[in-house]
């Protein structure tokens, strides 16, 4: 309840026991990014990468302006809206989310260590491979390998092979620590290296300067000369395929042209 209001986060219509059930009704919501890298071929462009980190930033600030850690950033766990909300991200899944300060006083929970891994470890910060508790630098490094995993295709570290568990987190955690951002960002502009070495220099407590990260990735997107006109890679691809669907349905005469008014084609004249 305490997060409801914000931009991008699910509306919660009703909360409840229905029979042998506990029951949350929420806003209906589009697929999951996941979803879309798959249905992309698991590679964004960088446009749409950055039209992503500008909305996925805001949404991790707003939690973090309530008060909690999300603790679990990953593609599953960012949903696009459906219909006028088309092109909105909403963020899902308050299962690990934790409380980092007090809102009236403001404190802080305390540094500490030996700490179990929680969340998923493709995308968990070093520190928290390392033991730390998790605070707000964590959830944004989280981010910086959640858009590093869509422009790249994938990450390092992701494939590797261990008997148990406890070996494959060991492992992934070796790797990314053994693999300096500047070459898990090679060949990638180096707003990408700017954003991991500001969420790597943060201090447990220190507040992210969200502003700066979304202006780095915003400056680079009007360098880039691209429109923020909400079209991501798979508005794209579904408009490409529709057509070729609907062409492949009748022959194009002149009176008639691709019109999306509910993904059908219109006669115009």
């Amino acid at each position: 309840m305490l997060l409801q209001g914000g931009m991008g986060i699910p509306h919660l219509k009703w909360f409840g026991v229905d029979g042998e059930y506990n029951v949350m009704v929420i806003d209906l919501l589009g697929p999951s990014l996941e979803d879309l890298f798959n249905y992309c071929n698991r590679k964004f462009t960088l446009k749409t990468v950055l039209l992503l980190a500008d909305q996925m930033i805001a949404r991790v600030e707003y939690m973090h302006s309530r008060g909690f850690l999300h603790r679990d950033i990953k593609p599953d766990n960012f949903l696009m809206g459906l219909g006028r909300k088309a092109s909105q991200v909403y963020v899902i899944d308050y299962g690990l989310a934790k409380k980092y300060r007090d809102l009236q006083t403001h404190k802080h929970i305390p540094y500490r260590e030996n700490k179990n891994l929680t969340g998923t470890a493709r995308y968990a910060s070093v520190n928290t491979h390392l033991g730390v508790e998790q605070s707000r630098r964590d959830d944004l490094e989280s981010l910086g390998y959640v858009l590093m995993y869509f422009i790249r295709g994938s990450l390092p570290w992701q494939g590797l092979k261990a008997g148990t568990k406890k070996q494959k987190y060991d492992k992934i955690s070796e790797k990314k620590m053994l693999t300096p951002v500047e070459v898990l960002c090679k060949s990638y502009p180096s707003e990408f290296v700017s954003y991991f070495h500001y969420c790597r220099s943060l201090r447990f407590e220190d507040k992210p300067d969200y502003s700066y990260l979304k202006k780095l990735f915003r400056d680079l997107f009007i360098r880039e000369g691209y429109q923020s006109d909400h079209i991501f890679d798979w508005t794209v691809s579904r408009q490409v395929a529709e057509n070729n669907r609907l062409r492949h349905c009748f022959p194009l005469s002149a009176k008639w042209k691709d019109s999306w008014v509910g993904g059908a084609i219109c006669r115009t004249g």
